[in-house]
């Protein structure tokens, strides 16, 4: 009797974890123009700072990038690793949850990202060469595509406004974006902060 109920529980979890991934990755697609959008602009502010980055900016860019070293500095492996996800989840949920004021702060923050990112890859280039680039590759194929999908979703809450019951597609929206940050995004992030929280003790 007792494996008997172990079996249902285990196949309730199961089920439930097949049905939740499925929604959320229904959602994802439902969400695809806006995701498109926010790669679309994060990719123009990429070229856009390999051809211009005025001393102004790239001194703040260098400062910050500066500060967050400093702030890595002495960290273990896996304080490492929680301190990027740290970052990473903080960034990822509010660039989402902020998204409701018209999408706008998500479309911004996909523009500061992808200016920043290319800035240090047209410096790392310049400086070590091509193969510099090999180091953003490993945790980039997690991270990137979680901040995407986040400011996507981000700036697809935004939208709400122009259907035609606000509050339950709010509602909706709001419900379906927490879903996939929780069982997409999130497991995204932590596989990402692994691999770079391991490359940075390694070539440290």
């Amino acid at each position: 009797m007792e494996k008997q109920k172990k079996q249902v529980r285990k196949s309730r979890r199961k089920n439930f974890l097949v049905e939740t991934y499925s929604f959320s990755w229904k959602y994802i697609k439902e969400s695809k123009n806006f995701i498109l959008l926010i790669i679309l602009i994060y990719l123009w502010a990429f070229i856009i700072a390999i051809y211009y980055h005025p001393p102004e900016i790239a001194n703040l860019i260098i400062e910050f990038l500066e500060d967050l070293l400093k702030r890595t500095e002495g960290l273990g492996t896996g304080e490492t690793i929680l301190f990027i996800l740290d970052n990473n989840f903080k960034s990822s949920f509010w660039a989402l949850v902020l998204g409701v004021f018209l999408g706008i702060f998500p479309v911004l923050i996909s523009f500061a990202n992808g200016y920043v990112l290319g800035f240090v890859a047209e410096k790392a280039v310049s400086r070590e060469g091509l193969l510099s680039l090999w180091r953003l590759l490993p945790h980039g194929i997690f991270e990137i595509p979680a901040l995407f999908i986040s400011l996507g979703l981000g700036t697809r809450l935004g939208f709400f406004i122009f259907a035609k019951n606000k509050k339950a597609e709010f509602l909706r929206r709001v419900q379906e974006s927490l879903r996939v940050f929780l069982f997409v995004i999130l497991p995204l992030l932590i596989i990402a902060s692994i691999i770079e929280g391991i490359l940075i003790y390694l070539v440290g």
